[in-house]
């Protein structure tokens, strides 16, 4: 980025050096484009150079993002070139200029010679900023090395994921997850489990847009985080070769092939993991009397054994039906089998904290999940630059199985073992319809309309052994057509786009068992905006306004989908309705020669939010205690067991609709290089939320509790990455990420810290690279929890889905550099950002 800053800078004087220097004489227009050969790609920012054959003065210009140059000089003769970094000149022999000249298609050759050179001086950050989003290069970063997409995105600027896999933009979890710019059916039925599995080599970058425009779905109150998987660009045969091998037990590997050609592109990515997750977990909660007094202590403690098994494959073809017509499509499919024991011991104690028995709840948890999507693409391209029409069509099926066997038996007494199993199916079917159309108008307007059609089933099939009341078949339908129109332009400094979606949202959450039945069907107008001020090449100013929408789905609406613990239930809500949100940015972008900042001041307003709470379910479960005295199996204390039966309230955790959230926060991003040989990523984030709203059940004694939620929480995000080469060519990298703790209207969370370390060099005459990373250096990474429900129950909750990992990976590229892929120019970004002054 600094290169080309100074590419700019440097052409931009020399032409007005050049200007003041000469006597006035008649001006004429020199213009034409410069494209990559064999690619047929537009290279931005290649330099134009004419040289003056009398006077040897200088002057020219660049390329912007279509590869298009258009400038003036002076009538004379002149030696021209184009200049290009990687690649070779291309010489215009000397030749008298008197009229305007457009020059055609330039184009230009990649220089395999520079590339090593290229590596040290034009090699891209991890992160790019950019004013209107951010881009995460996977390819750089060794810390996902062996990792998955959930990894992935726990290093991109603004986004966490927590020890669950929920991940979050900015804190806010209501963020809608793109694959390839739509809506995947690879992502599965549950996007956090999916990104789980999904192998992160298999991911090219990844984009974060806070305020996204009408163009893109109104869903994710919190903004949009878009997955491009990996493609290959150049010509020829060429590919890359990963295996990885970890403790705990962690090993796959993947290839990906691509056969690239003037007429087709052929890709390819295959992989397979195995991977052992042990977590851990640990609640202590005091049971209260209705009096307010105690009436006992439970101490629950679970470990989890996750192992999955997954193999999953991509297959394309980009066909170049002709110059101007392309067609796109692609099969990709994953599988994946795992297996989750489960163990919780619940100890029991009295009012006065003495204990009174040991229960043990065995969970053994087996799971097969299965995805398959085809897509289709059309991109017709016009005579005029930038005019084209888009269509897009995929197709997709879901299946996610898990089935549980259950033990329950209070230790020393046979008679109360109580075995359950459960069953939980789930199948979802995806189609997806979408066209997009763009026409530029005069010089820098843009004009963009489109329709996208998104229908889903899912059907969810949950079954308990003996009949219970948590037995359900759950069917959400799900359909939503959608128009969008915008329009953009840029005068002098100053540049807009301005957009309005209509989406009508058809749905159905219908609980069969219950003969329960929900319909929704609303529509929406979601009108998006932006202003941007260019003060300089390097420093510009950008406000921005949309309106989103977030609907419930999966866990969120199912009663029941795990009795892993039988008094501490997450059950869904299928009533909820959705959210909406009306977002507000304020950016501010600056460049310097070692350094770009990047900051922006963002409020949301939410209306009908989701919260979580805990409340009385109205059941007990009845703890059984006669019998001979308790050996604790891990201690092995001896508990001395009473004659009494314990029933313990059965606590739900359900969302629920609230009227009204105010977020608000600061935010800022900062790319450093101090060094050739050092450079620093750093993300702050620090917001404010408030939620209003009041809520109301009926307890188990027909008494009617008022809870009121107004609450006003304060904390902040950072994370700090570091890249340093060291002597004999290894690289080292550190990412260290806090979470600050946070309050809410039924406790806090605490804060979190973690550490991830790597180390990487190349071997091989740089076509192979050996990278040795730490997840969680100091094995902190948990979610830490305290809860408070009065004259209820007073808990304190850590979670750790995964403990700390050591991985081993190495990879092989054959017929392709190190850093091929940062030298490629870039491609259609679909449409944003054309007038915001991008970099």
């Amino acid at each position: 980025m600094t290169k080309k800053i100074f590419i700019v800078a440097l052409t931009l004087f020399l032409s007005l050096t050049a200007f003041a220097q000469r006597p006035e004489g008649k001006k004429i227009t020199i213009s034409g484009k410069v494209i990559e050969k064999g690619t047929d790609l537009p290279l931005e920012y290649a330099t134009i150079v004419f040289e003056n054959a009398i006077t040897k003065q200088l002057s020219g210009g660049i390329t912007d993002e279509n590869g298009n140059f258009k400038f003036e000089i002076t009538a004379g003769n002149y030696n021209a070139r184009a200049e290009f970094i990687s690649f070779k000149n291309v010489v215009i022999p000397q030749k008298e200029f008197n009229a305007d000249v457009n020059l055609g298609t330039i184009q230009m050759e990649a220089d395999v010679a520079q590339l090593n050179e290229i590596e040290v001086i034009a090699e891209k950050s991890t992160v790019e900023i950019k004013l209107d989003k951010r881009v995460y290069n996977v390819g750089k970063d060794m810390m996902v090395k062996g990792g998955t997409v959930s990894d992935v995105l726990d290093n991109v600027p603004s986004v966490t994921v927590d020890a669950e896999g929920t991940v979050a933009l900015r804190g806010n979890e209501s963020v809608k997850i793109l694959i390839d710019g739509k809506p995947s059916g690879l992502a599965g039925i549950n996007i956090a489990d999916a990104l789980k599995l999904l192998p992160a080599d298999a991911v090219d970058k990844v984009e974060v847009i806070t305020n996204p425009s009408a163009r893109y779905d109104a869903e994710g109150g919190g903004g949009i985080i878009n997955i491009i998987l990996r493609k290959g660009k150049a010509n020829g045969v060429n590919g890359s070769v990963m295996v990885n091998a970890g403790d705990p037990e962690t090993y796959g590997g993947s290839i990906n092939l691509n056969k690239k050609s003037d007429r087709y592109n052929l890709f390819s990515n295959i992989g397979y993991n195995y991977r052992n997750n042990p977590g851990n977990s640990m609640t202590d909660s005091e049971y209260f009397n209705a009096d307010g007094t105690t009436s006992r202590f439970i101490k629950e403690r679970r470990t989890n054994d996750r192992l999955s098994k997954g193999f999953n494959a991509n297959f394309g073809i980009d066909l170049n039906l002709s110059n101007s017509l392309t067609w796109t499509n692609a099969l990709t499919f994953r599988e994946n089998n795992g297996e989750n024991p489960d163990n919780v011991f619940f100890y029991n104690y009295d009012a006065s904290n003495n204990p009174t028995s040991i229960r043990n709840r065995f969970n053994d948890q087996r799971s097969d999940d299965f995805s398959i999507e085809y897509s289709t693409n059309f991109t017709k391209k016009f005579k005029k630059d930038d005019h084209k029409l888009t269509v897009d069509v995929a197709v997709s099926q879901n299946r996610e199985n898990e089935f549980a066997t259950i033990t329950d038996q209070v230790l020393g007494d046979p008679s109360s073992l109580d075995p359950q199993g459960t069953s939980n199916k789930n199948s979802q079917q995806r189609n997806l319809l979408q066209t997009d159309y763009v026409l530029p108008i005069g010089k820098n307007g843009r004009f963009e309309a489109g329709y996208r059609g998104s229908f889903t089933n899912n059907l969810t099939d949950f079954v308990v052994t003996p009949d219970s009341d948590f037995s359900n078949k759950l069917e959400y339908i799900e359909n939503v057509n959608a128009l969008y129109t915008q329009y953009g332009s840029k005068f002098n400094k100053f540049s807009y786009f301005v957009g309005l979606r209509f989406e009508d949202s058809h749905i159905e959450v219908n609980s069969l068992s219950l003969n329960d039945y929900n319909t929704k069907k609303y529509n929406n107008l979601f009108p998006s905006a932006t202003i941007n001020y260019e003060f300089s090449e390097s420093s510009s100013l950008s406000l921005s306004y949309s309106k989103r929408i977030n609907r419930p789905r999966g866990r969120f609406l199912n009663p029941v989908s795990s009795l892993s613990s039988n008094i501490n239930i997450f059950q869904g809500n299928p009533d909820l309705n959705p959210s909406k949100t009306d977002a507000i940015d304020l950016g501010y972008l600056k460049r310097w020669n070692k350094l770009t900042f990047n900051t922006s001041a963002y409020i949301n307003i939410t209306n009908d939010s989701f919260q979580f709470i805990r409340k009385e379910s109205g059941s007990f479960v009845t703890t059984v205690v006669d019998g001979e005295d308790i050996v604790d199996p891990v201690t092995g204390d001896v508990t001395p067991v009473g004659g009494e039966d314990i029933r313990v309230p059965v606590i739900l955790s359900t969302p629920i609709n609230l009227a009204k959230e105010y977020r608000a926060g600061l935010e800022f991003n900062l790319n450093y290089t101090p060094y050739k040989w050092w450079r620093l990523n750093g993300n702050f984030n620090a917001y404010r939320v408030e939620t209003q709203g009041d809520y109301s059940y009926v307890n188990f004694q027909g008494n009617t509790i008022e809870q009121n939620f107004d609450n006003v929480a304060f904390t902040w995000f950072t994370r700090i990455s570091s890249k340093i080469t060291l002597p004999y060519k290894i690289d080292w990298q550190t990412n260290a990420t806090y979470n600050a703790p946070q309050t809410n209207a039924q406790g806090r969370s605490l804060g979190v810290a973690s550490v991830n370390l790597a180390f990487s060099r190349d071997i091989l005459k740089d076509k192979g690279s050996i990278s040795l990373n730490v997840s969680d250096l100091f094995n902190s990474r948990k979610r830490i929890s305290e809860t408070n429900i009065t004259n209820v129950v007073s808990s304190y909750s850590e979670m750790q889905w995964r403990q700390r990992q050591v991985m081993l990976t190495f990879t092989y590229r054959f017929n392709k550099q190190k850093n091929e892929k940062d030298r490629q120019p870039r491609r259609d970004d679909n449409g944003d950002g054309d007038f915001m002054g991008r970099p």
